[in-house]
């Protein structure tokens, strides 16, 4: 939407502010009923479903189906879980679209997939009991902080692997810590996946980022192998900094976990140039797929590593 003028009213630059969206007491706060209405049947603007109403029509932006989430759920209603994580600047696909909203305990949650518009994205109301000021963060609209958003988004994933993803690509891509989402998970009072979530913390406190490397680091725990340094920094050959998926330091080896962007030419090719520096230097390469590493663990060759 375009930015209000200097001699913008309140309500143009509250219409800008909430992307177009808003609740019917707020329209008919600074505008009667009958000029909401009229409004309504001109054309001009569009009713979303009962209590929601959109300044202008065309396609729906993802800012507005936040915003038509978090309006429909009704007052103190936040966005959460992955939804505001994204808001929050988080990366990534996990095959999970819906829109988590978070509304107080004591609130019936409301059934929001028979009233929202079609193609829309499911939306879904939670309640909760705790909701510290800590957990809470400013926005348009109003959201969940980004430690809290995730461990929220790791409970309401549909897979394990999927509760995982997400926790290191929030640590990978530099938008919360370890720490942040201890704390974050200790202020709750009984989470789902507790144990998992505790221990993906844990995996990425010791320097994972990755969910493969935690499936490494899992697979080293369970057939008894050292537990390796995680992105361990070194120099090569022609004295390049490089970061090592997992390096054994003591026996001059390393791992490499390959994801499916490995095989792009361009990665491909970079990888060959490491990995053959590395040799040069006198340590030891392996080179695994993420898939062999997650879904393949009886090939793992755990008599290869040195004890």
């Amino acid at each position: 939407m375009r930015m209000p003028g200097d001699d913008a009213s309140g309500f143009d630059w509250l219409v800008f502010e909430q992307s177009g969206l808003l609740s019917w007491s707020q329209a008919v706060r600074e505008l009667s009923p009958g000029k909401v209405r009229h409004l309504l049947a001109t054309g001009r603007w569009e009713r979303l479903c009962r209590g929601v109403l959109r300044a202008g029509t065309g396609e729906y932006t993802v800012e507005q189906q936040r915003w038509a989430a978090v309006l429909a759920a009704g007052e103190d209603a936040v966005l959460a879980g992955l939804a505001a994580a994204r808001a929050g600047g988080l990366r990534g696909r996990w095959g999970y679209d819906a829109v988590d909203v978070l509304v107080p305990y004591e609130r019936q949650a409301p059934d929001l997939l028979r009233r929202l518009p079609l193609g829309m994205p499911a939306v879904r109301v939670r309640r909760t009991r705790r909701l510290a000021d800590v957990d809470r963060q400013r926005g348009r609209p109003d959201r969940t902080a980004m430690a809290r958003s995730l461990i929220d988004a790791a409970q309401w994933m549909p897979r394990d692997d999927q509760a995982q993803s997400v926790l290191a690509a929030g640590c990978q891509q530099r938008r919360v810590t370890p720490a942040e989402l201890d704390a974050a998970l200790r202020r709750l009072a009984r989470p789902r996946r507790a144990t998992l979530i505790r221990q993906t913390i844990a995996d990425l406190a010791g320097g994972a980022e990755a969910l493969s490397e935690i499936d490494l680091v899992r697979l080293c725990r369970r057939y008894g192998l050292p537990r390796p340094e995680l992105q361990a920094r070194r120099r090569d050959a022609d004295g390049r900094v490089r970061y090592l998926d997992a390096y054994w330091r003591r026996f001059g080896l390393h791992v490499e976990v390959d994801g499916a962007h490995h095989m792009d030419v361009h990665h491909w090719a970079a990888d060959l140039r490491r990995q053959n520096r590395i040799w040069i230097d006198g340590d030891r390469i392996l080179r695994f797929t993420a898939f062999d590493v997650r879904r393949r663990r009886t090939r793992w060759p755990g008599n290869s590593v040195p004890r």
